[in-house]
């Protein structure tokens, strides 16, 4: 079987190496020129444990190539996969009309009978729109279009690829399900047949419920810290409850960013406001998850007044462990904010080489973490991507 995967950064980039390595051979479509020649070079656009490894040997075994010409990567293609992150702005909304634009530039290179399958984070009914518009652009041409929600999580992306508990799957006709059928049982026993729209809705529903979770965790935590009570206590006390679970998304700790977990829960919001089926509690999760964002400027206004002049070590950077991407990290928006509010800001990430333009002017990357800590007032350390703790250095040397 041969696959297109089309859109490269973090889902095309694990997609396309994944399934080289499951034996299939794949063709890795995008056309940024960039990101596909340092592609074809073993490359990846960012940091995954494991990820460049893989695409070396995809490459190395010709199972895995790379091009920014539609009409090579699609001549003999049997399945479509549709793998471009959506962009997201500073108010969690995603630019789906990038995704779209991308489709429909592949149109009239789609072989007769192809399966398209997307996985990009797009808006329910997103599949039926594309499908609908294929048919006024290429009347006469048949090609399958379905969808599949991506599993993926920054730092364990090829696990949660390779060894899924289940795959959920959309398709439009029970027969269109051929097409895909030998492609996703190969990579899972357990395949979840649905209706499109039902893929599409199951994305936005896993992430709004892990986004309440977050939440009412971090909710909890802030009636902890006012009543003397241990967060960490009352998360094993939840945990422990049989209808709850022990892999709950109810850890307190930072509150969610990055976009995934927001973008999921602006779509239903949206279609909330659209169709006039009120939500009150998904909007109430964004208004709560909003507020608990400023905890680490409330805790260092609580511990030193006003920060100017005072001298932060932030130990960690990255959006999440086991990453180096810095987009939409809380880490860098607090270092930011002490920036202005005129304090000195010195930080350290074993996955960070350089920081970007704007802060490198501002800030100070240390390669050692003793280093970072000396002199000064403040430890901020963030935990998977979380703030687990401020603190004051008792000394340069224990931080």
């Amino acid at each position: 079987m041969n696959i297109c995967v089309f859109g490269f950064w973090h889902l095309g980039s694990v997609t396309s190496a994944c399934l080289a390595e499951a034996g299939f051979t794949v063709a890795g479509l995008d056309f940024d020129q960039r990101i596909i020649g340092e592609l074809k070079n073993g490359r990846p656009p960012l940091f995954e444990p494991g990820l460049e490894a893989m695409i070396r040997a995809g490459i190395r075994q010709n199972r895995l190539s790379f091009t920014t010409d539609p009409r090579i990567a699609l001549r003999n293609a049997d399945v479509v996969w549709v793998t471009y992150d959506t962009p997201v702005d500073g108010e969690d909304k995603a630019d789906v009309t990038f995704v779209e634009k991308n489709i429909v530039k592949i149109f009239p290179y789609l072989p007769p009978e192809a399966a398209v399958l997307i996985s990009s984070q797009v808006p329910v009914g997103f599949t039926g729109y594309i499908e609908k518009l294929f048919k006024r652009t290429c009347p006469g041409k048949s090609v399958v279009f379905a969808y599949s929600p991506e599993n993926l999580r920054l730092g364990k992306a090829i696990e949660a690829f390779s060894r899924p508990g289940r795959i959920v799957a959309g398709t439009r006709h029970e027969k269109d399900r051929e097409h895909l059928h030998p492609l996703l049982t190969r990579l899972c026993n357990t395949v979840i047949w649905v209706s499109t729209e039902s893929a599409e809705m199951t994305k936005h529903a896993i992430n709004a419920f892990l986004a309440t979770s977050v939440t009412f965790a971090n909710e909890i935590a802030l009636l902890c810290e006012k009543t003397g009570a241990d967060a960490h206590e009352v998360e094993l006390g939840l945990k422990s409850e049989e209808r709850i679970g022990y892999k709950a998304y109810l850890s307190p700790g930072a509150a969610f960013a990055g976009g995934t977990l927001a973008r999921d829960v602006a779509f239903l919001t949206g279609i909330s406001r659209e169709t006039g089926q009120a939500a009150y509690l998904l909007e109430a999760v964004r208004t709560s998850n909003d507020h608990h964002k400023s905890w680490p400027k409330r805790k260092i206004l609580e511990l030193f007044g006003k920060p100017e002049g005072k001298y932060f070590a932030v130990l960690g950077l990255t959006y999440k462990q086991d990453t180096d991407t810095l987009r939409r990290s809380e880490a860098v928006e607090l270092c930011k904010w002490l920036i202005n509010q005129g304090a000195k800001v010195i930080s350290h990430d074993p996955a960070v080489k350089e920081l970007p333009e704007e802060l490198a002017k501002k800030m100070i990357l240390c390669p050692d973490a003793s280093l970072a800590l000396q002199d000064a007032d403040c430890a901020v350390v963030p935990r998977n991507g979380r703030f687990s703790g401020i603190s004051r250095p008792t000394s340069s040397a224990s931080g």
